[in-house]
């Protein structure tokens, strides 16, 4: 069983403002007089009554829910999940840095693949974390991250956490469902597996049984960000068996999600059919994409994300590329990463499937 670290294996830390919403649902009766959590509740908020309406200006007095009961309710009863192995933070980032306090100590090995989303790198080095990075396998039409090579290292540096993004950022890979379990079978029996899989909402399986489940020694992160359209309220809920959910709450930041974030979140949720509607026009908007660019002669990357990666003869060119379109106003993701730099990713939005809007990268693909 992957371990934790020695300091949450003693009683406590325990959250000291769980907060009203938690305290009525164990009293089973509201609190109308709160008196004690020195909350703004007098504030009359004119300003924000009049540039944003009442609606918004009645969520913002209060501490949000620190369990976020409601959203957890609307994603077990949508997805299939116990509610007991949901936890709802302020997005897969915060997630990650939660599950990595969680889960580390400094000095301890972590494992990602090179070049994957740097906020994980990024975290693990502020936590004191020493960081290994095996390359990406790269073939023609395929980049993706090793599993293999991300077993091994994990082996012998006796890692306490391998970090993969699946579906992959940025190449946009998916491995198999048997693929991560053969994965999280072959790290040491103390490593977690940290399993982002914050565009996990546009693979063509999403919502399968395999997705929704709980999984031993794995903590998957996923986002109300991509699909759900949410990205500047900050969302996102953890899939873990529940022993791990509560020792994630030991550390975990109590208000992180507002209550306005909240209100938000629920009310997108109950509302499917737009998201499944938008879901689907990403896909058909990323293949689109694809196929344009294919036939460009682009080396185009399997996607199942809402972004197409295009994967250039050279970092120098990707560099010229990038920066022209910055300069036409126009902001796609170059890699920083070393290893990743002649890659460019592009979001399946509308505005780059208008004509012209990348002639810049058109120019550079033909020639």
């Amino acid at each position: 069983m992957p371990r934790y670290p020695d300091h949450l294996m003693r009683e406590g830390p325990t959250n000291p403002f769980p907060g009203i919403k938690v305290l009525e649902r164990k009293l089973g009766h509201s609190i109308p007089y709160q008196l004690g959590s020195n909350e703004g509740l007098d504030m009359p908020h004119r300003a924000l009554r009049e540039h944003f309406g009442d609606a918004l200006a009645a969520h913002v007095y209060s501490y949000g829910d620190a369990e976020a009961l409601g959203i957890r309710k609307r994603l077990s009863a949508q997805q299939g999940m116990p509610l007991e192995t949901l936890l709802v933070d302020a997005g897969a980032d915060s997630l990650m840095a939660l599950a990595l306090r969680t889960t580390c100590e400094p000095s301890e090995a972590v494992v990602s693949t090179a070049g994957t989303y740097p906020t994980f790198g990024y975290f693990a080095r502020g936590q004191g974390c020493q960081l290994i990075e095996p390359s990406y396998f790269e073939a023609p039409g395929v980049l993706a991250p090793d599993l293999d090579a991300l077993a091994t290292a994990s082996q012998d540096a006796d890692a306490r956490v391998v970090y993969l993004a699946n579906p992959d950022n940025p190449s946009g890979h998916l491995h198999s469902d048997n693929d991560i379990l053969k994965l999280r079978d072959a790290l040491p029996e103390t490593c977690w597996l940290l399993l982002d899989e914050a565009y996990g909402d546009f693979r063509d399986d999403a919502g399968s049984e395999f997705t929704t489940r709980a999984l031993p020694g794995v903590i998957r992160l996923r986002t109300l960000s991509k699909a759900h359209g949410l990205a500047g309220l900050r969302i996102g809920y953890a899939i873990a068996e529940p022993d791990v959910l509560a020792m994630m709450m030991k550390v975990r930041i109590h208000y992180a999600v507002s209550t306005f974030t909240q209100a938000a979140a629920e009310v997108v949720l109950d509302h499917p059919d737009e998201v499944n509607q938008h879901v689907a026009d990403v896909k058909a908007r990323r293949e689109r994409l694809a196929e344009h660019f294919r036939a460009l002669g682009a080396d185009v990357l399997p996607s199942a994300t809402n972004f197409v990666g295009i994967r250039l003869p050279s970092a120098e060119l990707a560099a010229e590329v990038h920066q022209q379109l910055l300069a036409e106003g126009v902001l796609v993701a170059r890699l920083a990463h070393p290893e990743l730099a002649n890659v460019i990713r592009i979001t399946a939005v509308q505005a780059a499937l208008e004509p012209g809007r990348l002639a810049v990268l058109e120019h550079a693909i033909r020639n």
